[in-house]
């Protein structure tokens, strides 16, 4: 009963942050303003859930609370594809790339990518967790030296391509692609929670989980391909925000009491989304700033990170 309350209230404020968001200094035109706002309110929300609930999942099978999917190159990955686009089509083709076959092409490939390294990883069984965790981070690292070496090939034009594409922006984000996300994170999201009583019973471990009649293996790799669907389509929308779900979890794993990914799961949901909305509005509505919220999202989700690093390490 209490973490249905605190989930209820979660859920109250970021309506009121939703509402807030849409109604501060609103003026003419009334319908053209409402219409932009709901657009950039959607984009920040769908982003904010998919990344915190990815999260979860994805410390749920690793049994490490310090991981997020970001670990394993996602974000890397997605700033290889901007800069190999520019480098082969140049700036002004893919400037002229219809947003649609653009968006869903990313998400294809970054969802794929997953899927490739997930199962190609694990083909042994989830003891090999560690080695696709380590296997992503040396993947990340090579993909962003030869996004680094590209980009120096580039002309300065289109290196500035470059970065604004692979920075995450909530300011212009097409309906269509939004639509499109909602229709696939929206199952995704509920298979999740479907998922969640095994994701209990998987703190156990591999062997525990196997007496009690469970398949670990393809509960572990069921729950790293929703973790790829969830964040591919998420930073195919708007970009990489990496600490995003690190933060989300860690607040999540504080107001719960009982660690049930029941709750979990929709508590990080609600805590990123919420946090990106808050965030964005502060910055656009109040210091009437722009492109500043990923930044300090990642600067305090890194601050976040060293935190829970050291503590872990103390004796």
């Amino acid at each position: 009963m209490a973490e249905r309350r605190r989930i209820l209230f979660l859920l109250l404020g970021l309506a009121v942050l939703a509402a807030l968001f849409m109604a501060w200094r609103l003026g003419a035109p009334y319908g053209y303003i409402i219409r932009i706002r709901g657009i950039r309110l959607g984009a920040l929300i769908a982003t904010g859930a998919a990344v915190g609930a990815a999260t979860v999942l994805f410390q749920a099978v690793t049994r490490n609370r310090l991981l997020t999917p970001g670990i394993v190159g996602f974000d890397a990955l997605f700033v290889f594809v901007q800069t190999g686009l520019v480098f082969a089509l140049g700036a002004t083709s893919v400037a002229g790339l219809p947003p649609m076959a653009k968006f869903l092409a990313e998400a294809a490939v970054m969802a794929a990518a997953a899927t490739g390294l997930f199962g190609l990883l694990l083909r042994r069984g989830a003891e090999d967790l560690l080695r696709m965790v380590l296997t992503g981070v040396i993947l990340g690292v090579f993909l962003r030296g030869l996004s680094g070496l590209a980009a120096r090939m580039l002309e300065p034009s289109e290196y500035a391509v470059v970065q604004q594409a692979s920075a995450a922006s909530f300011g212009a984000v097409d309906p269509a692609q939004l639509a499109i996300a909602g229709i696939v994170l929206l199952p995704v999201l509920g298979i999740a929670l479907r998922l969640a009583p095994a994701l209990d019973a998987a703190a156990l471990g591999r062997t525990g989980a196997r007496a009690v009649g469970m398949d670990y293996d393809r509960l572990v790799l069921g729950t790293l391909l929703l973790v790829a669907a969830l964040v591919a389509v998420s930073t195919a929308l708007v970009g990489p925000v990496t600490f995003l779900g690190l933060i989300a979890a860690s607040l999540a794993q504080a107001v719960l009491p009982a660690q049930r990914h029941a709750a979990l799961i929709p508590a990080a949901a609600l805590i990123g989304a919420a946090i990106l909305v808050a965030g964005q509005f502060v910055f656009e509505r109040v210091l009437g700033l722009q492109s500043t919220l990923a930044v300090i999202v990642e600067f305090v989700g890194g601050l976040l990170f060293l935190f829970l690093v050291l503590r872990r390490s103390r004796p």
